[in-house]
């Protein structure tokens, strides 16, 4: 007898496919509409958050009811003794994650907030799976013990949350944000994940970029928290708390120097104000944490050597020692620069780069999304208004925003400062009723003094003394010594003191 009647198996095929589907694109819906058939409800192909998680989509419930009919009946003619196919174990094994990611989602949700509280989760998630799975004389073809199955269950709502609850916008520029960190986390082939890669993510850097305000450290952040950690069936508990696994550092906040402590650390002594040793985030991140390099390209050529390393070889030494540690975790670096530019001009190593970028993720601009979405302008300030003031006072202070803008800046505002922005003037609007950006109603604004000398050098206006001169004293300029910038400019300091221009430096400081 076989396991499968057809139409079973046309719905078990498609459910196979939507277990394993990325969540955030639409062939999600296509595989819900060849399971149900008939009863399939057509929703948004967007999952956004102004919508109710619970209650957002119809389909998932008839699913849970139709395999909820199916599953005993398979599980009642294997018992009898029907001899499936590998293929048919496969597709009754996926049948049954399906059905146990369902069951402990409420479970699962409240991990997210309090992952101690896991022993009482697990024993009914194990009792659940032992029940569909602890089948005699079946030999399963992929791995499901349950301290596996349980924490690969709890990593993908960990995934869906940070993702789903904190990218939010009902753009398509937005779903792909969200389809594409899925991917981040799990690859794009979530069978194979499960099989030989839940344990070799860190080996893979994630790189992000996107113009300022787009939402960076967010996507670095539903990264960081979604990795794989295993679950200790015997001591009732995840072997890490996922909450503490996350270390950001901002790069183009700190000093070379003090970046350099941060990241590596530093021996008592290693430099003025060094009073005793300190760990680095590197050696205080764990296998199972994320370091978080915000502002990649504004790294210090001295420090991406040795970055490199850490990145190449996963060792480091701590600043003033010649020990080398081993780092263990995952590198995420993010820019707003265009690396590829910052390599041709020589200020970014091609190595460390394309160390980097086996995994690069676009954030969109505000203003790309509203383009595709004009009516999600809306969504984000509720979805704003509703961090300040819950959802009783949100609709109507999200109304007077939405007013506002509409009236004032227009609804062809292009949003230069993207969501960050957005959240200003939806601050302003509720302190002041009003908000004034600085690009409206105003000159263009002056270009900045790298901007007007990269204007002349492109016009070819500028002989070569002046062109010196001019370079040198904004580099002067920005790195406030002569010591500094005879350091980045390859010179002595000498030179550089000869070739700035003083009238041009006053207008530079003024």
């Amino acid at each position: 007898m076989a396991l499968l009647e057809p139409a079973e198996r046309r719905f078990a095929a498609a459910l196979s496919g939507l277990t394993f589907a990325n969540p955030f694109l639409t062939e999600r819906m296509e595989l819900e509409e060849a399971a149900l058939g008939a009863d399939f409800e057509r929703t948004g192909a967007v999952w956004s958050v102004d919508a109710d998680l619970d209650g957002l989509n119809p389909n998932l419930r008839e699913i849970d009811v139709q395999i909820g009919r199916l599953l005993p009946e398979l599980r009642a003619r294997l018992t009898a003794g029907c001899s499936p196919s590998d293929a048919d174990l496969e597709v009754y094994d996926e049948l049954v994650l399906y059905h146990l990611y369902s069951r402990t989602q409420d479970d699962w949700r409240r991990l997210i907030d309090s992952p101690k509280q896991a022993g009482d989760a697990y024993g009914r998630f194990a009792a659940e799976a032992e029940k569909w799975l602890a089948l005699p004389g079946i030999t399963w073809p992929t791995r499901h013990d349950a301290p596996f199955l349980f924490a690969w269950g709890f990593q993908m709502r960990r995934a869906f949350h940070h993702t789903f609850r904190h990218l939010y916008g009902s753009s398509l520029p937005a779903a792909r944000l969200r389809a594409a960190v899925w991917e981040s986390i799990f690859t794009h082939d979530r069978r194979r994940y499960r099989r030989v890669l839940w344990d070799r993510m860190d080996d893979l850097t994630t790189l992000i970029v996107g113009a300022s305000g787009t939402g960076k450290e967010l996507v670095a952040r539903a990264i960081g928290l979604s990795r794989f950690i295993e679950f200790d069936a015997g001591a009732g508990r995840f072997v890490e708390d996922y909450q503490r696994g996350f270390h950001p550092v901002n790069l183009s906040a700190l000093s070379p120097t003090l970046i350099e402590s941060e990241l590596f650390g530093h021996a008592r002594g290693a430099y003025t104000g060094a009073l005793k040793d300190r760990t680095g985030w590197l050696e205080a991140c764990g296998p199972l944490g994320t370091v978080f390099l915000d502002e990649i390209g504004e790294l210090d050529p001295g420090l991406q050597v040795k970055l490199l390393r850490v990145l190449q070889a996963r060792t480091f030494q701590r600043l003033g020692e010649t020990e080398d540690r081993r780092f263990e975790g995952k590198i995420v670096a993010a820019t707003h620069r265009d690396l590829a530019a910052e390599m041709a001009a020589g200020r970014f190593r091609e190595d460390v780069y394309y160390r980097l970028c086996s995994d690069v993720i676009r954030t969109p601009s505000l203003a790309e999304q509203l383009q595709d979405e004009p009516e999600d302008l809306r969504n984000l300030i509720l979805v704003l208004a509703r961090r300040w003031l819950g959802a009783g006072e949100a609709d109507a202070l999200a109304e007077e925003v939405h007013a506002y803008v509409l009236r004032e800046l227009g609804p062809g505002y292009d949003w230069p400062g993207n969501i960050r922005e957005l959240e200003q003037c939806v601050r302003n609007v509720l302190v002041r009723r009003e908000y004034h950006p600085a690009t409206v109603g105003a000159r263009a604004a002056d270009p900045g003094p790298a901007a007007a000398l990269a204007a002349e050098v492109a016009a070819g206006s500028l002989d070569v003394e002046a062109l010196l001169s001019r370079y040198t004293t904004l580099v002067y300029h920005l790195a406030g010594s002569y010591e500094e910038a005879a350091r980045r400019l390859g010179v002595d300091r000498r030179t550089v003191k000869a070739r700035v221009d003083v009238g041009l430096l006053e207008e530079l400081e003024s």
